[in-house]
């Protein structure tokens, strides 16, 4: 008898990422693609004891790397964690169901096709007793069988609001694991209501069709971050952790009204199940995917299209960029900001079609000011975008 449904689904869209990622390290290596037998699924195991969480001024549990004494500039070669011929995936878990289904399927379907698995937990310092939790995830990634295993502490700013700095404080993180141990990819475990989630928000910002492309399958730095429950909802990943007595928890945040996705998760979107019927979540998913296919295609479009629309000096010019369509020639302006020094996250669609109007509305009007004290303003026939 094999095992739960939820288990093989979570386990077979694993499989599916690993087998990925093993075929980008062969072609970067320059080596014929691998090919792993698909071995059937076997039922889990039962976990051994967890071990001590690893605690400061105690002994090391094994598998579990010190903080390094200096900081690494994120990006950095560490020589001492060169990519071995074995690569190494990361999983990044929080304790919740969907990291915890995502951890359990990494440690069963890794050893099969000759991958190392780790695990990297962040606290972000935002809840009391956040350690002792941090220090419980590490312990149920160890009796996992994972193996380096990283808990980092971050420092949350204030920068475009407590859930954005979260994330950047959070990525930034994740990424300095990453280069210290060479690692080939970083698992996450979004599902597709956290894909639905994704799509609204960018709705209610007005902020395009790249807004509502929502997150990527595969996004980073040479792909570094692959996220393999996007075709997978909540209810599963939680599911596959109930029947693996898997241990899981339930951050406070996500049911939080002060929060603007909380909001969202526990009223907006039942809100819109009642009134349009079932299948919301499954209809903004496949809108996620069809965003991104069309914003890829205009963001190709509009690189090609760039050098046509620029002088011998560099310079863009306001006629050529009128004749191009809306959606090609927003895409060079914003480029164009965020070379200047505009932060993308803070570029909206509101600075865009005001810099627009200086190509299509030309009324002799001043110039705009952007975020970064990036300047845009038209001199004689071309669109100058610059620090102020």
């Amino acid at each position: 008898m094999g095992p739960h449904p939820a288990v093989a689904a979570i386990r077979l869209a694993v499989r599916r990422v690993l087998h990925d990622v093993l075929t980008d390290v062969a072609t970067r290596r320059e080596l014929p693609p691998p090919h792993a037998p698909h071995a059937p699924l076997a039922p889990l195991a039962p976990l051994p004891p967890a071990q001590a969480p690893h605690t400061l001024g105690a002994p090391r549990t094994p598998g579990i790397p010190r903080t390094p004494d200096a900081p690494r500039t994120p990006g950095t070669p560490d020589f001492a964690h060169e990519p071995s011929p074995t690569p190494l995936v990361l999983v990044a878990c929080s304790g919740g169901a969907d990291s915890m289904a995502l951890a359990s399927a990494l440690a069963f379907e890794a050893p099969k096709l000759g991958i190392r698995a780790g695990a990297v937990t962040v606290d972000h310092g935002l809840q009391p007793g956040s350690e002792l939790r941090a220090a419980e995830v590490v312990a149920r990634m160890t009796a996992l069988g994972l193996d380096p295993i990283e808990s980092l502490v971050v420092h949350v700013g204030r920068d475009g609001g407590p859930e954005a700095a979260a994330r950047d404080a959070r990525y930034a993180a994740l990424d300095a694991a990453a280069d210290r141990h060479g690692a080939a990819a970083v698992l996450l475990g979004h599902t597709r209501d956290d894909q639905a989630e994704t799509v609204l928000l960018g709705l209610a910002r007005g902020s395009g069709i790249r807004s509502l492309s929502g997150m990527a399958a595969v996004s980073g730095a040479g792909g570094r971050y692959r996220r393999p429950f996007l075709h997978l909802d909540r209810q599963t990943a939680r599911k596959a952790c109930m029947v693996q007595s898997l241990p899981v928890w339930d951050d406070p945040h996500n049911a939080d009204p002060a929060y603007t996705r909380s909001r969202l998760r526990h009223e907006g979107l039942p809100a819109l199940e009642k009134a349009l019927g079932k299948g919301v979540v499954e209809a903004l998913a496949r809108t996620a995917q069809l965003s991104r296919d069309d914003a890829d295609a205009l963001d190709a479009w509009a690189a090609q299209a760039e050098a046509s629309v620029r002088d011998a000096k560099g310079l863009l010019e306001c006629a050529k960029l009128f004749a191009l369509p809306p959606a090609v020639r927003r895409r060079i302006v914003r480029r164009a900001a965020i070379e200047a020094g505009a932060p993308a996250g803070a570029l909206f669609a509101r600075h865009i079609e005001e810099v627009d109007r200086l190509i299509t509305g030309w009324r002799g009007q001043g110039a705009i000011n952007l975020p970064g004290k990036v300047v845009a303003q038209r001199q004689g026939g071309r669109l100058v975008i610059r620090q102020g």
